[in-house]
């Protein structure tokens, strides 16, 4: 016959074991960065010093603000793959704003997001119009958009003093101010404001919480008067927004436009987005915890390139990573 201790014992012990689990389904990913710091520490002294933190946070920053374009889209229960195609798309426009057309920043910018957001518009049109499945949907905006961005450059790079393919030459310059935003610590601190200003509005904005609302229970939020598809727009326009402001930095940092450049950012924007989604016990798409993917998918890609990892071996780990972090996000959903 069991004891009363024996019978607590009993008790006790899947409730530790649960608690167990919960905590590091909660934190598992700020563990694993602590460990990744001290692991990669060992390895190699020098990868805690200062110049490498801003070198690893300079190289997420871009990846940052794609992946909140990508959370933004999540909290509909949708999906956007089109982030990587409309960063190489506003990449291009802005650097041929300036080399082809000699326009001066505060315009060049105006253009290439203006233009940018037509593509959140076709969008709208394909998933709130149409009813085409967002992954299907922006899948094939992916394509359509990667075929225009290389059809306006004509194939090729654009950069300072190159000429056109017709062969005509071109006269204008980057403008210095512009790009500033592609050097530390100006392209770090435009990612934190953004991941702020995003963590705000989703979280403490009533537009913010309809999104949420939306994504939760499509048809709970139609009947409780909410304007279900002018939400779900949105949230493809903002996406669209960080992905373009995203080619942007891009565009300061590399100081030319090259085929296919925000291409790929996709996979480590997909994999820091979904990896948010477990961080603290969220459970939903949250700025805070995109950032906090990012910094793993960062780190990660950093310490493996010190260790002398051939960079075509690169892509097992992040996907690895982004399976491991779905896997927490649905089982956790169980």
């Amino acid at each position: 016959m069991n004891t009363p201790v024996s019978i607590i014992s009993k008790v006790r012990k899947p409730k530790i074991a649960t608690i167990l689990l919960d905590f590091l389904s909660k934190w598992g990913t700020v563990l694993t960065i602590v460990f990744l710091l001290v692991f990669f520490s060992f390895k190699m002294p020098t990868f805690m010093s200062s110049a490498n933190m801003v070198t690893i946070l300079r190289s997420i920053s871009i990846v940052t603000v794609i992946a909140i374009g990508i959370t933004i889209s999540l909290t509909v229960n949708g999906f956007d793959l089109s982030v990587g195609s409309v960063a190489t798309f506003a990449d291009s426009l802005v650097i041929s704003m300036f080399v082809w057309y000699s326009f001066g920043p505060v315009l060049s910018v105006f253009l290439a997001l203006l233009v940018c957001l037509l593509v959140a518009a076709l969008n709208a049109l394909l998933i709130v119009r149409l009813k085409i499945p967002d992954l299907l949907a922006t899948l094939s905006m992916l394509f359509i958009i990667e075929g225009v961005a290389m059809t306006y450059t004509g194939g090729g790079s654009i950069s300072e003093g190159m000429p056109r393919l017709d062969g005509t030459p071109t006269l204008g310059k980057l403008d210095p101010v512009f790009r500033l935003i592609g050097q530390s610590p100006y392209i770090i601190i435009i990612m934190l404001v953004l991941v702020v200003v995003v963590h705000i509005f989703l979280n403490y904005t009533k537009h913010g919480r309809y999104l949420y609302v939306v994504g939760g229970n499509l048809e709970a939020a139609r009947l409780s008067g909410i304007p279900v598809d002018r939400y779900r727009a949105l949230a493809y326009f903002l996406s669209t927004l960080m992905a373009a402001i995203g080619g942007l930095m891009l565009a300061a940092r590399i100081g030319s436009a090259q085929i296919n450049a925000g291409a790929g950012y996709l996979m480590p924007a997909v994999a820091a987005a979904y990896i948010g989604f477990s961080v603290g016990g969220v459970g939903r798409p949250n700025a805070i915890g995109t950032l906090v993917g990012a910094v793993l998918v960062g780190l990660l890609e950093n310490g493996l390139i010190m260790m002398s990892v051939p960079y075509y071996s690169l892509n097992i780990v992040k996907g690895a990573v982004l399976a491991i972090a779905l896997a927490s996000t649905y089982f956790r959903k169980k």
